[in-house]
């Protein structure tokens, strides 16, 4: 690894997602034992953790509504065995944050809109490409933090990061190995890898790395009266305190970014947002100035338009779905059921709705 062996210390605050069950983690010796118990080869295993040819991932970029790209890495079959084991077996017996909304089963952006409805004040902040800033190191301390043996830790992380190329971000210090995992030489190598956006252990392991991370933020945000929810890399403060200003909003900012930065992240400035008293507050795209979150009109009126067009007699699926730039109405098909899906999670009876409405669209037999 790439620091000294007394900086590799384990997270500290895991804990077990249900003390009643009396789940334990799976004891794992060795490399070899992690290949019977998953049912891969077990050379195949030492060639992923050695990061030898060939890459094992396939990737992709995809547009970023705010511009530029994300990278999207799909481990090959052997590997998301594997990493689909771990997840199962590992991943899902840990608690992450009570903070933390995103990719957990029983919790949704309502949930994580919720705690902010009705408040004065709305302070928004993102963490720059949230995923490869987490670092193989910062996996190994989740596996440590389990009981996992030094090894057995690395391998696990090897297993759920990936190199990637070598940007400028890719040559900082913090990417160098210093010094040697020296146990086995097949091992060692210069450069650490980060979580792959599209590997199925991501999810859960970025919510693990980042649970010092919000009990530290959590404890920031408390002397402050504020309430701090957390939903991947979007970050949401707010307060019903009449007393707070601009100026401690910006005070607490700075706070928060060196915490952001002292654990490895940098926040992305353009989207650091003070909401004022007065101003429409958003969260995760929904509006949090009632009771409950609800839904922008902007939203309701996009869904209203393409059910307007599906039923249209002198348009229909086909035009409609090339107007709207896909390449085949399967592809609209998908993106238009995740949409309802977004809205079945905020008003169920307003989907309802919509979906009478397109019961009777008449889709290509190819969807």
């Amino acid at each position: 690894m790439s620091r000294k062996h007394s900086q590799l210390l384990p997270l500290q605050g895991l804990q077990p997602a249900s003390a009643s069950t009396g789940a334990c983690f799976p004891v794992i010796n060795s490399l070899k034992q992690l290949a019977d118990m998953t049912e891969t080869d077990y050379a195949i295993l030492r060639q992923f953790v050695a990061r030898q040819q060939p890459e094992p991932y396939k990737t992709f970029r995809i547009r970023k509504k705010s511009g530029g790209f994300r990278i999207i890495a799909i481990p090959d079959e052997n590997l998301l065995k594997v990493q689909q084991w771990i997840y199962r077996q590992i991943l899902t017996l840990v608690r992450p944050s009570p903070v933390s909304y995103a990719f957990q089963k029983g919790k949704s952006i309502q949930n994580a809109a919720s705690v902010h409805c009705g408040c004065r004040w709305l302070i928004k902040l993102d963490l720059y490409n949230f995923f490869s800033a987490i670092s193989e190191i910062d996996v190994y301390r989740v596996f440590r933090s389990l009981g996992y043996q030094p090894l057995i830790a690395f391998e696990l992380a090897r297993l759920c990061t990936r190199l990637g190329s070598l940007t400028a971000f890719r040559r900082r210090n913090r990417w160098q190995i210093a010094d040697h995992y020296a146990v086995i030489s097949q091992y060692h190598g210069q450069r650490m890898g980060h979580l792959p956006q599209g590997a199925p252990t991501s999810p859960a392991l970025s919510n693990l790395v980042m649970v010092n991370f919000d009990r530290k933020v959590l404890c920031l945000a408390a002397e402050e009266q504020l309430t701090y929810s957390r939903y991947a890399d979007d970050l949401c403060f707010s307060t019903p305190l009449r007393d707070f200003s601009r100026a401690r909003a910006r005070a607490f900012i700075h706070q928060i970014y060196r915490l952001m930065r002292s654990h490895g992240q940098s926040p992305n400035m353009s989207k650091t947002v003070i909401v004022p008293p007065g101003a429409r507050k958003i969260v995760l795209g929904l509006l949090v100035d009632g009771e409950q979150p609800r839904l922008q009109k902007q939203v309701r009126n996009k869904i209203r338009q393409h059910i307007f067009h599906l039923n249209h007699a002198d348009i229909g699926p086909e035009k409609h779905a090339q107007k709207r730039g896909f390449h085949s109405t399967a592809g609209f098909k998908k993106y238009l059921d995740g949409l309802l899906s977004y809205v079945s999670d905020i008003d169920p009876d307003l989907e309802q709705t919509y979906r009478h409405q397109l019961a009777g669209v008449r889709w290509p037999l190819e969807t």
